[in-house]
C-alpha cells in the first residue's frame, strides 16, 4: 500500500467503463445531466452510439434503464448519489429491482465528500439501496478498486449500486491489490481492536491503526467495500479474535456498514463492544474543504482512535493523532 498523501489519478472509473464497453457491446451508458462530473464524457466521446443523455429526470432515466435491460442491454446509469437513490426510489424498485434486471446504478459524491450541503450529500444512500431486495451495494476505497470493480459488476445477477468519489481519486493500494465481490480484505492482523471500514474511511482506519499500534494496541484492519451481500464470515473471523469492534463509514451510522456489522455480530451471538464511526443521525453542512467536514461530523482519524480507546475502556489520555495529509485537489467541488 501507498503512504499518505496518496497519489491521485483522474477519471479511473470513466476509463475503466470505456475499456469494458469496448469489449462488451451490450453495455449502454446513461447520464443524468452530469456527464463530465461522472467521468462519462469519455464514454460519450469514444462510443457515442451507446450513450444516452437522460437529462435532469432521474426517475424517468431509471425506468428507461429498466426497459433497456429487458431488451438485453446492460445499462450503466450515472448521477450524484442523492439523485440516484432518494429521488427515483420508486422507479428503482418497480422498474429495476423487482424484475431483477441487470442495471448498474453509479452514484457519485458519497457522504460528506460534497461541499453542496444536504441537497448534494448522499448520507443515507447505502441504507436505502441495501434495503432493496436483490440489490448489490458497493463502496470502493480508491482508484485501484474503482478500476477493478467495473468489469466485475457487468455480469452480477440483478441490480448493482456503486458508490464513487469524484474528482482526483487517491491511489491507496498497489497493483497487487485484488478487489473481490465475495471477500472482504484483511489489510492488517491484530488481536485487540478490529477496525472495519469502507470507501473514503479507509485512509482514516489505516492511520488510526498506526497510531493505536504505536500506543501498544494490536489492531486488525478490514476493508469491506461490498456492503451487500456482506461478507459476514470474514468479519466474524476477525471479530472473534479481538476485544472490541469499530466500524467507520462516510455515511449515517444507521443502515450502512455499522448496521451490517451489528447485525452480523447479533446473528452469530457474538458479544463484542461495537462503536460506529459515521454521521450520527444528522444532516451535514457544506464546506470548501473535506477535512473540516470530516472533523466536524466525527469522521476523522482522531474519531476512529477515540472510538477504539473508549471501546477498550481506556481512561488514560488519548494518544496524539496526526492528521492524514490530503493531496491538493483531491476534494472536488460540484
Amino acid at each position: 500500500m501507498h503512504k499518505p498523501p496518496y497519489p491521485t489519478v483522474l477519471k479511473p472509473y470513466g476509463t475503466a467503463l470505456v475499456d469494458v464497453a469496448l469489449e462488451r457491446e451490450e453495455i449502454v451508458c446513461l447520464s443524468g445531466d452530469l456527464t463530465r462530473q461522472c467521468e462519462i464524457d469519455l464514454f460519450q466521446e469514444k462510443i457515442p452510439e451507446r450513450f444516452i443523455h437522460g437529462g435532469m429526470a432521474e426517475a424517468n432515466m431509471m425506468s428507461l434503464a429498466g426497459a433497456l435491460a429487458r431488451k438485453g442491454h446492460v445499462p450503466f446509469v450515472h448521477t450524484f448519489g442523492v439523485f440516484a437513490t432518494r429521488r427515483p426510489l420508486d422507479q428503482i424498485v418497480n422498474s429495476i429491482a423487482y424484475p431483477k434486471l441487470p442495471v448498474r446504478i453509479v452514484g457519485f459524491m458519497p457522504g460528506v465528500s460534497s461541499p453542496g450541503g444536504p441537497s448534494h450529500q448522499a448520507i443515507e444512500d447505502m441504507a436505502i439501496m441495501r434495503a432493496i431486495p436483490g440489490m448489490t451495494v458497493i463502496d470502493v476505497a480508491d482508484a485501484v478498486e474503482t478500476r477493478n470493480v467495473v468489469p466485475q459488476i457487468v455480469d452480477v445477477p440483478g441490480p448493482v449500486y456503486l458508490r464513487l468519489k469524484r474528482g482526483e481519486i487517491p491511489v491507496i493500494f498497489d497493483g497487487s491489490h485484488q478487489f473481490s465481490l465475495e471477500k472482504a480484505q484483511i489489510l492488517a492482523d491484530g488481536d485487540t481492536i478490529a477496525l472495519i471500514a469502507c470507501g473514503m474511511m479507509i485512509p482514516a482506519a489505516l492511520a488510526a491503526a498506526e497510531t493505536l499500534e504505536a500506543a501498544g494496541v494490536s489492531v486488525a484492519v478490514v476493508n469491506t467495500p461490498v456492503i451487500k451481500p456482506f461478507d459476514s464470515r470474514s468479519v466474524l473471523e476477525v471479530a472473534r479474535k479481538v476485544r472490541a469492534v469499530i466500524t467507520a463509514e462516510n455515511h449515517s451510522i444507521i443502515g450502512g456498514l455499522g448496521s451490517a456489522v451489528a447485525e452480523t455480530l447479533a446473528d452469530a451471538g457474538l458479544g463484542r463492544p461495537l462503536h460506529r464511526v459515521g454521521l450520527q443521525d444528522t444532516f451535514a453542512e457544506g464546506s470548501k474543504t473535506a477535512p473540516h467536514l470530516f472533523r466536524k461530523y466525527g469522521l476523522s482519524t482522531h474519531d476512529v482512535v477515540a472510538a477504539a480507546w473508549s471501546a477498550l475502556g481506556r481512561e488514560d489520555p488519548l494518544p496524539a493523532v496526526p492528521e492524514v495529509p490530503v493531496a491538493t485537489g483531491e476534494y472536488a467541488p460540484v
